[in-house]
């Protein structure tokens, strides 16, 4: 049962939001959090739903266009090593991948001002929440959740935010007025002292169940995972290790695979929500909030010549042959209807799609009763996977206290899942003791690469570890490591000290003239 969508209509409409095309538009800021509203138990909850439903989750994930993929997609162009194959429209794609924001920052900023706007969006609805629901009387135990769940989303937002942009104005009070309006940006240490104390008390504040198990709401887990993430993109790995071992020693596992077909691993996980595997996900539902064009980016435009149900495919996000190479011919991802695919026949009508040369589709999004049916996909998307714990701790561990079994343990869980010749955890976890500390610290690198090719999470790992991977052309599985700043990305652009970060939007600092820009961009 999708619980958290239906209360998220009520939450809508309690906070003053109106239904738009994808989701919700904002009223003035004060029908949200004026102290007026927060009565009653009914309306902090509804607040706190809403969070679910908007600000950074909703960029991750979010599929309202059929040209174009979610925000997170198009960070990963800067790599070079995943292309948007209607970047003749969608500029700022075009401009990503070729590292030339710079000279095109109005364009751009048409793109930021929806980051910004709904993350500081979700914001102010979590500061009213975690200012007036200790003043309202209702069950203290519930009280307690609702205000570390907000606490984990005005976190969750404020980290987004400062990856994006750097330092970004930093408030933990509601809009009430129009006084404060116009804050100068805080620094990047500032902003992330801020979201580590959200998580630590959000972690000690939700309840320790896997998300599935939890109506699909914010868990202990879900924070400790953030909280690792936030860690590691500063590099402190003493305290990514401490904090991912909540995460480890969870009720949380890895999906196995029952064959290695389309019963692996990597198709439960395409095609099954409430995996023990999923940490925090993205909900969607048919009738409330369905998958948009997601099963649709899983080919390119030819396909719509197979499929009756949806007018529109395109090939939002989709890798490079030399991206491929990332895998060695015995790695199960990389095996036809794995992640990705060549072929497909539509069983209905017989119709064969074939995918144009180096230009594979992304099986990992394919949804079938979407595409041959109902037109509505209703998989949840996937922001953190066990998976991605296993990598973490294993990093984290090497990178603060060497490589040892536990870290190579951690690592080769997630090798011996993909291993297509039966090699053991044990003896993968052998070989990785071999390894010296910066080798083994690459190994966890390049399983990230290979692990989470359509789960967008490639900048943030070049971004944190200020290291931009050279895929071989020639041998598979082959991976380089060079610095990122002076590196040619794989489109053969060079990396600039401001490729790092993105610009202010150009109409938020006519808004607020406090704002200063981002090295290399325009002022207005």
């Amino acid at each position: 049962m999708k619980k958290i969508l239906t209360v998220a209509i009520a939450c809508a409409c309690l906070t003053g939001f109106s239904a738009c095309n994808d989701f919700l538009e904002e009223k003035p800021k004060s029908s949200l959090t004026a102290p007026d509203y927060y009565q009653t138990e009914a309306q902090a909850q509804a607040n706190v739903n809403y969070l679910y439903r908007t600000g950074a989750s909703s960029k991750l994930t979010g599929a309202g266009s059929a040209y174009v993929g979610p925000f997170a997609s198009i960070t990963g162009q800067l790599t070079g090593y995943f292309t948007n194959s209607y970047e003749g429209q969608e500029l700022t794609c075009k401009y990503s991948r070729e590292l030339t924001r710079q000279q095109n920052t109005m364009t751009v900023s048409v793109t930021i001002d929806g980051i910004w706007d709904d993350c500081y969006k979700a914001i102010n609805v979590a500061n009213g929440a975690i200012k007036y629901i200790p003043e309202i009387s209702m069950d203290q135990s519930l009280a307690n959740r609702l205000i570390g769940e907000a606490k984990f989303f005005r976190a969750w937002n404020y980290f987004n935010l400062v990856k994006i942009f750097g330092g970004v104005p930093l408030t933990v009070e509601p809009y009430e007025s129009m006084e404060n309006m116009y804050l100068e940006r805080a620094s990047v240490e500032q902003v992330y002292a801020q979201v580590e104390s959200d998580l630590k008390d959000a972690v000690n504040a939700l309840p320790a169940a896997t998300f599935y198990n939890n109506s699909n709401r914010i868990t202990k887990y879900a924070a400790a995972m953030v909280l690792t993430s936030v860690y590691m993109q500063q590099g402190k790995y003493a305290d990514a290790a401490s904090a991912v071992k909540t995460v480890i020693d969870s009720p949380h596992a890895l999906a196995t695979n029952d064959n290695l077909a389309l019963g692996s691993a990597y198709n439960k996980i395409r095609t099954t929500d409430g995996l023990a595997e999923s940490i925090y996900s993205y909900e969607y539902n048919a009738t409330i909030s369905n998958g948009g064009w997601w099963p649709t980016y899983a080919f390119n435009s030819a396909a719509t010549a197979i499929f009756g149900t949806y007018s529109i495919f395109e090939r939002t996000y989709g890798p490079t042959n030399q991206f491929l190479n990332v895998y060695a011919a015995n790695d199960l991802r990389i095996q036809p209807n794995q992640f990705f695919h060549w072929n497909y026949t539509n069983p209905d009508n017989g119709k064969t799609w074939t995918a144009p040369e180096n230009a594979c589709g992304c099986w990992f999004w394919y949804d079938e009763d979407a595409l041959l049916n109902t037109g509505r996909s209703t998989k949840d998307r996937d922001i953190f996977r066990y998976a991605e714990a296993l990598l973490d701790a294993a990093e984290s561990i090497a990178q603060s206290q060497g490589v040892t079994a536990e870290a190579a343990g951690y690592l080769a869980q997630v090798k011996a899942r993909a291993n297509m010749e039966g090699k053991t955890v044990a003896a993968i976890t052998a070989d990785l003791q071999k390894l010296g500390k910066q080798a083994f610290i690459e190994e966890c690198w390049t399983e990230r690469l290979r692990e989470f090719p359509l789960e967008f999470k490639i900048w943030d790992d070049c971004l944190r570890t200020g290291k931009f991977p050279v895929i071989s052309s020639t041998e598979k599985g082959k991976v380089t490591y060079v610095d990122l700043v002076g590196a040619k990305n794989a489109s053969g652009a060079t990396f600039k000290s401001s490729d790092l970060l993105w610009p202010i939007s150009l109409n938020e600092m006519q808004r607020n003239p406090s704002l200063t820009q981002n090295e290399g961009y325009a002022v207005q």
